[in-house]
Formats: C-alpha cells, sequence, structure tokens
C-alpha cells in the first residue's frame, strides 16, 4: 500500500458555512479549483479535533473504508477583513495558517440505516476502528456517516482520540475499553468482527502508524498552552496507536459481548 501523504493548498474563496456542524465548518475553494469542507482549528476543540480528524481519516483509508481525500489548508488573513458576520469573522481571524479539509461530496446524503444497506464486514471494520479510536460521534441521532455514489463514506472524527484533552490521564485510556460502543449506529450489523480484526490487522502496521502521526503539521501540537512538548505528544499518538492495534483482539470480544 502506497504510504499517506497529504497534500496542501491555499483557500481562495469562503462560500458558505455549514450551520447544522456545531464547530461551522464552510464550504471553501482551493487553489487546485475543488471544492472542500474546511474545520477550522481557530473552533471549539481547536487543532485537537483536526489532529484526530486526520489520524482517523486517514487510519479508515488504510483499512478499505471510504473517507473524501484529507487536504491541509492554508487560510490567509485577509478573509476575517471582508466577513461581516461577527462569528464567522472571528473564526476565519482565530484560523489564519494551516487548518484542514475534506474533499466536498457534492450530492451526498446522510446514511440512514433503514434505506441503505451496509455489508457486515464494513459495519465491523467501522466499529473497531470507531473503538480503537473512541470516537463517541457515530450514534443513530448523529452518524457521521453519508451515502455517495452508493457507497458508504466516513466523515467527522474530529471527537475521536479525547484522551488528547487531559495529557495528565492520557494513559489511562490503553487499556480501557469503548463503553460507547452500545449507542454505535453500525452494531447490529457488526456480525464480522473476526474478519474484520483480520484485515485491519494485514492493513495496518506500527510503520504506518508512524508515518500518519508524522503528518500532524507542527503548529497543531504546540498551539495550546500547557501539557507535553510537541515531540511527548506526537509520541503519546503513536504510543496509544501501537497499544491499541496489539489490543484488537480485546476490543473485538468487548464489541461481540456487548452485541
Amino acid at each position: 500500500m502506497r504510504a499517506p501523504e497529504i497534500l496542501t493548498v491555499d483557500v481562495v474563496q469562503y462560500l458558505q458555512p455549514l450551520r447544522e456542524g456545531g464547530s461551522l465548518p464552510a464550504i471553501v475553494k482551493a487553489d487546485d479549483d475543488f471544492l472542500y469542507v474546511l474545520k477550522f482549528r481557530g473552533a471549539g476543540q481547536g487543532p485537537k479535533a483536526l489532529i484526530a480528524e486526520l489520524i482517523g481519516g486517514e487510519l479508515a483509508r488504510a483499512i478499505g473504508l471510504k473517507v473524501p481525500e484529507l487536504v491541509l489548508m492554508n487560510l490567509d488573513a485577509s478573509f476575517s477583513q471582508t466577513e461581516p458576520d461577527e462569528e464567522i469573522q472571528d473564526l476565519l481571524k482565530f484560523s489564519v495558517g494551516l487548518n484542514l479539509g475534506l474533499h466536498f461530496l457534492s450530492g451526498a446524503i446522510t446514511y440512514d440505516p433503514l434505506v441503505f444497506p451496509v455489508d457486515p464486514l464494513t459495519a465491523s471494520k467501522v466499529l473497531l476502528l470507531d473503538s480503537l479510536l473512541l470516537n463517541i460521534d457515530r450514534t443513530a441521532k448523529n452518524t457521521n456517516l453519508l451515502n455517495w455514489k452508493r457507497e458508504l463514506w466516513l466523515i467527522d472524527h474530529g471527537a475521536s482520540l479525547y484522551f488528547h484533552h487531559n495529557w495528565e490521564t492520557w494513559r489511562n485510556y490503553l487499556d480501557r475499553p469503548f463503553s460507547r460502543v452500545g449507542d454505535h449506529v453500525l452494531l447490529p450489523l457488526a456480525t464480522e468482527l473476526e474478519w474484520a480484526k483480520t484485515a485491519i490487522q494485514a492493513s495496518v502496521s506500527p510503520a504506518l502508524i508512524d508515518t500518519i502521526v508524522a503528518l500532524i503539521p507542527e503548529a497543531w501540537l504546540t498551539d495550546t498552552a500547557g501539557g507535553p512538548d510537541a515531540a511527548d505528544k506526537r509520541a503519546a499518538y503513536v504510543a496509544y496507536l501501537h497499544h491499541k492495534l496489539q489490543d484488537l483482539d480485546a476490543i473485538a470480544k468487548y464489541i461481540a459481548h456487548v452485541r
């Protein structure tokens, strides 16, 4: 498999906010002429949400799940100077520099479990991935799944890896089961956990984890006051993900038990 890489593009046009998103993402146009959903580093959870989005998206892609292409998006200070909405103006002002963008899937619709079937292996992969990432945001109320061209696409991993909101206790999550798995929208369909576990183990190596974590921009790791330095934070993400990858048997057994 080709090693993950991430492009950097410049935002050239702010088109519209997506107000259904809590962090107020926006549809923007970049200098490569593509449209993206821009996730702002100046939003409520700051760069930590972007880090979770980047790690979650690239791991999902590595195990064969569909995720919109991720890019780093450079936002110029001039956008905040011409924005009349004060809330958006502040968001743009605090997000100058590198942000994260996802390719805009035009015409995609929200996943509905009653309308759009998902095969058990795919559902099981998503369950294992979200349990590994501690993704609390894949419920029936807010699936963060899209149906695009008759395929299932994963979006919004920003609520994952929530251990990084308190660096003093991050090691406590290494062996803690993901207690919210019972709320997962795909839990009833996840009947191929053993096959999914084998596929993930074959696709995700420690070296791949190292490569994905290395993609995190340095500025996102130094953009918050206090806590470990950037190198220690990067090492913590690597250590956490390595541990969870080795613990997939226990994760799969826990999901099966909850089912």
